[in-house]
């Protein structure tokens, strides 16, 4: 179950998206060190920030998955997207979320997670149920969105990204180690 509160009125057009190119974009992976970098604040709206939206968007279904951060296309800044499609079979539907922060949680809840930049691993993660999230939109409108279950767990796993936070970082000292032992394995070949 999704809510959205819309704060200030958002006017973003289709024909502004329309016209800029997409590329997929490269997906950096553990232990890269942008993936642990402090992210900024958004504060310039603009059409560069649109195609960037498009980018990562492409490069998230292209993965395939549902949610990325900007850290793990090698930018710093506090944006993410991630996917609202309804059906996995029908037309792909995204939602950027610039500058977001979750400003009230409760519950608790035990999800299976996977990342694009921690390959080969899935685990069980325990995050919030519900959260709320304040964020803005691509032109800088603020808005609220509550949401639970598998949702909630999308947006606190993308936005432990803006804040140097890997899903690993949830796991038990064991599991985590030996993944960074695997992954040792495959850098030295």
């Amino acid at each position: 179950m999704v809510h959205c509160r819309q704060l200030k009125k958002s006017t973003i057009t289709e024909d502004v998206l329309r016209d800029i190119p997409m590329s997929i974009q490269r997906i950096y992976q553990y232990p890269e060190p942008v993936l642990r970098q402090k992210t900024e604040k958004i504060e310039t709206f603009d059409n560069g920030l649109a195609q960037l939206v498009e980018d990562m968007a492409e490069t998230m279904y292209d993965a395939p998955g549902i949610g990325l951060a900007a850290p793990q296309i090698g930018k710093s800044i506090k944006l993410i997207v991630v996917d609202i499609s309804e059906d996995k079979e029908g037309e792909k539907k995204y939602m950027p979320l610039v500058n977001p922060e979750i400003v009230d949680h409760e519950g608790n809840q035990i999800d299976e997670e996977g990342c694009l930049s921690v390959p080969e691993l899935t685990a069980n993660v325990k995050r919030y149920q519900k959260v709320t999230v304040a964020y803005q939109d691509l032109q800088g409108q603020a808005h609220e969105l509550s949401t639970e279950n598998r949702f909630a767990v999308v947006l606190q796993h993308e936005i432990d990204h803006l804040n140097g936070i890997l899903f690993i970082d949830h796991l038990s000292p064991l599991k985590r180690n030996l993944y960074k032992k695997k992954v040792k394995k495959w850098l030295v070949k």
